[in-house]
């Protein structure tokens, strides 16, 4: 008799235990779903801002007469780069997000927007190479790198970056790799160890390399010639003494001449710092929004190492961040984009 009312203690014990695991888990749900909206809500955001703003920069090029030059141009390709890495590919990585990175839109599609994807990215990723690679030939042969000449390179520059893009992005189509699964509803980049060797260092490693050459060479400009000027005399005096018939005319050209030329070289090496500080932080930001999905790229199909969908998804949208910090940096550090944008609200107004 004793035994009848302990064995219902304990039922209703694990009653009550398993109702209680059940509420945590519903919570637990519930939580992350709060986590998840709020996630999806920021990313929205993201793609909204850099479709916005691209297309701000593009407006402001195409309306101000001044900037249908170098390195405008180049500056419009990243923005161009930039909108269709808002227009075209975030969205949906956002449906892609949404359906627990599970691909339900077709086979059609998802080889359009991998294709995009990749066009895009790597577009964007060689434009910000060409900037930096056009500040460096400004600043470290301005006499040789005449007008003509920067906007011929720059075009070059310009159709080499979209064609070598075009070819990464459309060699699967033509047979190298799948990017399909309809098994595993995945839409995926091609993993074909090849693809991912010829696609990481010709989208990322190449023009890292560049950039990073490009950096060290105008930091190692800019050193020598602090150098140089430190130790670059001017000794007038003893010519001055020499014609001493004529003491104020000669005092008075030479003080000219001298001053001339220090306010010539204090304003050339403003304007040259303020474009390596702008190039160093372009790059900067490139590489840490790039560089982790790179690597995981590179390593994930030659190793078969298992990353979780989590970070894979971190690393891409981290990755599509960079398309809206190049206007933004851009744009910082020049001040007729600024006034640009002033006049263009306040004629809206």
């Amino acid at each position: 008799m004793s035994m009848l009312p302990n064995s219902r203690i304990m039922e209703w014990n694990i009653t009550v235990s398993a109702n209680g695991s059940a509420g945590a888990d519903t919570w637990g749900r519930h939580r992350f779903s709060v986590f998840s909206v709020l996630i999806l809500t920021l990313l929205a955001m993201l793609v909204i801002a850099t479709f916005l703003w691209n297309v701000l920069v593009l407006v402001t090029i195409l309306r101000v007469r001044t900037f249908h030059r170098v390195p405008h141009n180049l500056v419009a390709s990243m923005a161009i780069s930039d909108v269709m890495v808002a227009a075209l590919v975030m969205p949906l990585s956002l449906v892609h997000e949404l359906n627990d990175r599970r691909w339900r839109l077709g086979r059609v599609l998802c080889h359009i927007w991998i294709s995009f994807d990749v066009l895009c990215c790597t577009a964007s990723i060689w434009n910000v190479t060409a900037i930096a690679l056009d500040r460096y030939w400004s600043i470290t042969r301005h006499l040789e790198y005449t007008l003509k000449t920067r906007k011929r390179i720059s075009n070059i520059m310009i159709l080499l970056t979209w064609l070598l893009s075009a070819v990464i992005s459309l060699s699967p189509l033509f047979g190298w790799g799948e990017t399909y699964s309809e098994v595993n509803e995945e839409c995926q980049v091609s993993q074909e160890p090849s693809y991912t060797i010829f696609s990481t260092f010709g989208a990322f490693y190449l023009p890292l390399c560049v950039v990073l050459f490009v950096y060290w060479k105008i930091y190692k400009a800019a050193k020598f010639r602090i150098g140089s000027k430190k130790t670059n005399t001017i000794t007038p005096m003893p010519e001055v003494k020499e014609a001493s018939h004529q003491p104020q005319m000669v005092f008075t050209v030479r003080h000219a001449t001298v001053t001339f030329q220090t306010d010539g070289d204090t304003w050339r090496e403003q304007k040259e710092k303020k474009a390596a500080l702008m190039v160093g932080i372009l790059i900067g930001v490139f590489v840490l929004c790039w560089i982790p999905f790179f690597i995981t790229e590179l390593i994930n199909p030659l190793c078969s190492c298992d990353i979780p969908p989590i970070w894979k998804s971190i690393f891409l949208w981290l990755g599509y961040s960079n398309s809206f910090f190049n206007p933004l940096i851009y744009t910082a550090f020049n001040k007729n984009y600024n006034n640009a944008f002033r006049n263009l609200f306040s004629r809206q107004r």
